[in-house]
């Protein structure tokens, strides 16, 4: 995980956006005059995005996206904050920025600083597995993230998150975990072999999302 390298990149950008905003008015008309529609479009992409689960197969991209919403969101609160009175929209808008760095909003934008790639191989044609390794200098033990994405045919760019699992390594070999996918009862069986044969392995059966 890179959270301070987010999160030193989170302050920048919110003191870019700061700066911006002391200078609203001095934008030229046509820039201001696209700025915040493409910022709704960002968050609100971002919004629909994390409500259906589905993203784009490049962890990169979907990383970018992420720090496109942040910036998106920024600027609605910079522009709001200049809404009358002031002094309440200004605080509000304050308020409203913290939540960005909690957790579940601030691991995504980690991803943007990821040099190592996920390991993604097909299940079926339609089905991939990906794994991501545990850092076990911030989690504190070895162990793998597993995502079951479903990528449609016709846009093999996009996929759907149907289950995820997390197995550590202390359980099992989570490093030659297999899935088979049950796509009639709609069913998702994670296979993690023992370190001692079979008699220590962890079989899991979740529903499909």
């Amino acid at each position: 995980m890179h959270f301070a390298q987010a999160i030193g990149l989170l302050v920048v950008v919110t003191i870019a956006i700061a700066v911006l905003r002391f200078n609203w008015y001095r934008l030229p008309a046509q820039v201001e005059k696209y700025l915040l529609p493409c910022a709704a479009i960002t968050v609100a992409l971002r919004i629909v995005f994390l409500a259906t689960q589905w993203n784009t197969v490049s962890i990169r991209f979907n990383a970018l996206l992420s720090w496109l919403a942040v910036i998106g969101y920024e600027l609605i609160l910079a522009r709001f904050s200049l809404m009358r009175p002031q002094w309440l929209t200004s605080l509000s808008a304050i308020i409203l920025i913290p939540p960005m760095l909690g957790s579940t909003l601030l691991l995504p934008l980690t991803n943007i600083f990821e040099t190592e790639t996920a390991e993604v191989r097909p299940i079926t044609k339609n089905y991939l597995l990906e794994r991501n390794p545990w850092d076990a200098a911030v989690v504190g033990k070895n162990g793998s993230d597993y995502g079951i994405y479903y990528r449609p045919t016709v846009a093999p760019f996009l996929r759907h998150l149907v289950q995820r699992s997390s197995l550590g390594a202390e359980q099992c070999n989570d490093k030659e975990v297999t899935v088979r996918i049950d796509p009639n009862n709609k069913l998702v069986h994670f296979h993690c072999p023992g370190h001692h044969g079979d008699s220590d392995s962890v079989e899991l059966t979740l529903p499909m999302k």
